[in-house]
C-alpha cells in the first residue's frame, strides 16, 4: 500500500504545483545531455551507448543509493519528489486547453501557436481539424511517455525506476532519429526507450480502452496500430483516438513536406471537443490506475498480516 499512497502524493502535488518554472530537473537533464553529445558523438552505435550511459546512470544510481542510506521518512520524500519531477499530468493540460480554448473562440492563428508548443510539426499551415488532431494526438501519446509509463516503472521499482524511464524517453526525443546524425549514435536510445516502453504502452492502450469506447478502441488497436512506426506509440494512439470515437492520423507537415500517416481511430472529426475529451480519458485513466495500485496494495498488506 505504501507506493500507492506515494504515487498518489506525487500525483497530488503535480495538480496542486503543476511543473517548476525554474531549474525544472528535465531542462538541466537536457543541457547536460547537450554537452554530452558534443563531446561524445561519433558515427558510431557504441559512442551512443556510452553517451547514453553517462547521461542517465549517475542520477539513478544516486538516488538507488540516497534512499539506501536514508531514514525511511526521508526515503519516502525523494520517491515523491522524484515522481513529482517526472510526471507530466498537469503539464499537458496546461498545454492542451489553450489549444481547445482558441479553437472554440474561432482564433486559428492563436490555436496554430499553442499547439506548435506541444508537437513538431510545421503548424503554420494547419487547419482547424489538423489543429485539433494534433493537439488530441500529443494528449494520447503523452499520456503513456510522461504519465503512464512514468507510474508503470515506479510502482516496479520506485523513484530510480520513474528516473530511469524519465531519462531515456528523453534522450528517446532527443536522440532517437533516423538521420545521419543520429541513426547509429541514437540507436541504443531509440531501443532502451522502445524496451522500456513495451509495457506500459500496451497498458496505456489497455487504459484508453477501459475509460472510452471499449469495443471500437480494442478494434482500432488490432488492425491499426501495426502500420505506425513506432511499436508503441501505434497502440497508444489508435486505441486512445478509437477509444474518443474520433478520426486522427493522416498528412501532417514535417519541415515543409507532408508525409501521408495511417489512419487512426473511428468517428467525428477532430475538434477542440477531441481534445478536451482526451484530457479526461487521461485524467479518467490515472484515477483508475490509483486506485488499482492502492487496492493491490491493500490485498498485498492482507495477505502478509494474514
Amino acid at each position: 500500500m505504501n507506493i500507492a499512497v506515494l504515487m498518489i502524493a506525487a500525483v497530488l502535488a503535480d495538480r496542486l504545483l503543476g511543473e517548476l518554472r525554474r531549474a525544472h530537473p528535465l531542462v538541466a537533464f537536457g543541457r547536460m545531455t547537450n554537452a554530452i553529445e558534443r563531446r561524445m558523438h561519433a558515427d558510431r552505435r557504441m559512442a551512443g551507448v556510452l553517451a547514453w550511459s553517462l547521461a542517465v546512470l549517475p542520477s539513478v544510481l544516486l538516488v538507488w543509493g540516497l534512499q539506501c542510506v536514508a531514514p525511511r521518512w526521508a526515503s519516502q520524500v525523494i520517491a515523491v519528489l522524484v515522481l513529482y519531477f517526472t510526471l507530466g499530468l498537469r503539464s499537458l493540460g496546461e498545454h492542451a486547453r489553450p489549444v481547445a480554448a482558441a479553437l472554440q473562440a474561432g482564433e486559428l492563428d492563436a490555436a496554430r501557436s499553442a499547439v506548435g508548443r506541444m508537437v513538431s510539426r510545421d503548424t503554420a499551415v494547419l487547419n482547424a481539424g489538423q489543429v485539433a488532431a494534433a493537439a488530441t494526438e500529443s494528449v494520447l501519446e503523452n499520456g503513456n511517455d510522461a504519465v503512464f509509463g512514468t507510474l508503470f516503472w515506479f510502482a516496479l521499482l520506485g523513484a530510480p525506476g520513474a528516473l530511469l524511464y524519465r531519462w531515456a524517453n528523453t534522450l528517446d526525443a532527443m536522440w532517437g532519429y533516423r538521420t545521419p546524425r543520429y541513426e547509429r549514435f541514437g540507436w541504443a536510445a531509440a531501443r532502451i526507450d522502445d524496451a522500456l516502453n513495451y509495457v506500459p504502452a500496451r497498458l496505456t492502450a489497455l487504459t484508453y480502452a477501459l475509460c472510452g469506447n471499449f469495443h471500437r478502441a480494442l478494434r482500432c488497436w488490432r488492425t491499426q496500430a501495426s502500420q505506425w512506426d513506432s511499436p508503441n506509440a501505434g497502440p497508444v494512439m489508435a486505441a486512445g483516438a478509437g477509444a474518443l470515437d474520433v478520426r486522427l492520423g493522416g498528412a501532417a507537415p514535417y519541415h515543409g513536406v507532408w508525409e501521408e500517416r495511417p489512419p487512426l481511430g473511428e468517428g467525428d472529426a477532430p475538434s477542440a471537443a477531441s481534445v478536451l475529451r482526451a484530457l479526461r480519458l487521461l485524467r479518467d485513466g490515472v484515477i483508475a490506475w490509483l486506485v488499482v495500485a492502492l487496492l493491490l496494495g491493500m490485498a498485498i498488506h492482507g495477505g502478509v498480516h494474514a
